[in-house]
Parts: C-alpha cells; structure tokens; sequence
C-alpha cells in the first residue's frame, strides 16, 4: 500500500483525527505504509544489485581486459543513462577511450545509444526497464 493510491482512506483518516480525535487509526495506516514502501524499496535494491552483479560478470566475459573495470560498470548503475563526459569525470578515461568503451558496451548489448543533440546519450537498458518495473 502507497498512500498515493489510498488518497480516499488517508483523506478519511485525516478528517477523522479533526473529528474524532482518533489518532490511532491514522499512525497505524502511516505506519503500514512505511513498511510496505520500505520493503518495495529493498526489493528494487535487491532487484538492481542482481542486475549489476550480472552484468559485470557478462561484461568480464564479452569485453576484452582493457575495456572492462569494475568501476566502469558500476558508473553504469548511478543512473540509467551515461555519456562520456561521466566517464571522463569520474577518472574512468579519457574522452576518445571513454568513447571506445561505451560503444564497446553497445556491441555486446548493455547500453543502447540515441542521439541528443550533439553528444550521445547511453542507455543501460536493463536498468531502465527494471526501474520502469517498479513504477
């Protein structure tokens, strides 16, 4: 249960603390509430920690020694997207290498490119999909 899909019930357990002075009713829908976004929330953690795990081990088998890093991969699992500038600032590379390993990344499927203007834009696929999962 989220409570923005129990607005009714939470508008109604707000009235009645104004009303009836009840409280109780009231911290415990909180309460549950609390409880179940955390748990979903572990779920998705859970979810994504599998999906980095994976796609390192996929990524130490398809890519040669010099384009994969540990670090690399987990760049990947900041945010959905990356674009060179990401690599270059977190001291993976420099811009042409960055470059280099991201379409690598888009040969063995990881990441999907769109273009944005002038730069290219790299999608972790996976990712998005199992965040947009857990919408």
């Amino acid at each position: 249960m989220v409570v923005k899909d129990q607005k009714n019930n939470y508008y109604t357990l707000i009235q009645n603390v104004r009303d009836k002075n009840d409280w109780e009713s009231f911290i415990l829908f909180i309460l549950e509430a609390v409880e179940n976004t955390s748990q979903a929330t572990l779920e998705i953690i859970k979810s994504i920690r599998a999906l980095m795990e994976k796609t390192i081990a996929f990524c130490r088998k398809e890519l040669p020694k010099t384009s994969y890093s540990k670090e690399l991969i987990e760049l990947l699992f900041v945010q959905p997207y990356t674009k060179i500038e990401f690599l270059v600032e977190n001291g993976i590379a420099e811009r042409r290498t960055s470059s280099k390993y991201l379409k690598q990344l888009e040969e063995i499927g990881v990441l999907e490119s769109f273009k944005a203007w002038k730069q290219t834009i790299y999608i972790n696929k996976e990712l998005y999909n199992l965040l947009r999962h857990f919408r």
